[in-house]
Order: C-alpha cells, then structure tokens, then sequence
C-alpha cells in the first residue's frame, strides 16, 4: 500500500511539471512573436517610413497633405487589421480633422492651394505622429 501512495505522488509529481513545462513554452513562443513584431529590420523600418518622408518638410501644398492624410489613413487601417496599431499606428495632429463612426475613417481636406508645413516625431526609429501646420499662422 505504501508503494502505491508513492507512486501516485510521483506521477502526480511529473504531471505537474510537464504542466509547468508546456505553461512555460507557451509564454515563450507568445513573448518570442511579440518581439519579432516589434523588432523591424532596417530594411522594414526604411520601407515604412519612406512611405511618408516624402511629405515632410515645409511649403508643401494642400494637395500633399491630403496626399499624406489618405497614406496615414491606409496605413492605420493596414496596421489595426495586422494587430500592430501600437507600433505601426500614425497620429496626425494640426490642421487636418480625422473622423471615425467606428467603422469607417475619413479626414477633412485642406484646400490645394493652401501651403503648410508638416513635421514627423519618431518613436523606435518609425514615423509615430506628423502635425499639419498653415503656413503663416
């Protein structure tokens, strides 16, 4: 009898630890998939941003901005349907008025013949936040 209680601890024992074991696996490979999403390659980050340096800089027509509106519009809807809105989501801020009714966006256009100048601020070495100033204000 006394065999049997024994042997029922250890097997108790290794199925506890092979518990434990997979539970740790488990959080490995969910932690191991977040830090490949977060850790873009040079090349990555370069092809993401290139898609609005373009528009950067001061002087830039109305046209460009609503340009740059309907990118950043893109590329939030591209990075919520891939789940990576807290890295590769884009905020704009300034001059141009985002909407959302839940499910759809739309922006406000500026008028074409208008200038504006338009800054980036970076977070991990991606294009984060662009503002949308009138030139002349």
């Amino acid at each position: 009898m006394e065999n049997a209680s024994k042997a029922l601890i250890i097997a108790g024992a290794i199925l506890l630890a092979i518990l434990i074991i997979s539970l740790g696996i488990l959080i490995f490979s969910q932690a191991q998939d977040t830090i490949d999403s977060v850790n873009m390659d040079e090349q990555e980050i370069m092809a993401f941003n290139n898609k609005f340096t373009p528009y950067q800089g001061n002087n830039k027509r109305g046209s460009e901005v609503n340009a740059l509106a309907q990118a950043v519009l893109s590329n939030n809807q591209s990075a919520a349907n891939n789940g990576e809105t807290a890295t590769k989501g884009i905020t704009m801020s300034g001059e141009i008025n985002i909407s959302s009714d839940g499910k759809t966006t739309t922006f406000t256009r500026v008028p074409s013949g208008t200038m504006y100048n338009v800054n980036f601020e970076y977070k991990n070495s991606l294009v984060n936040k662009i503002t949308i100033t009138k030139v002349g204000n």
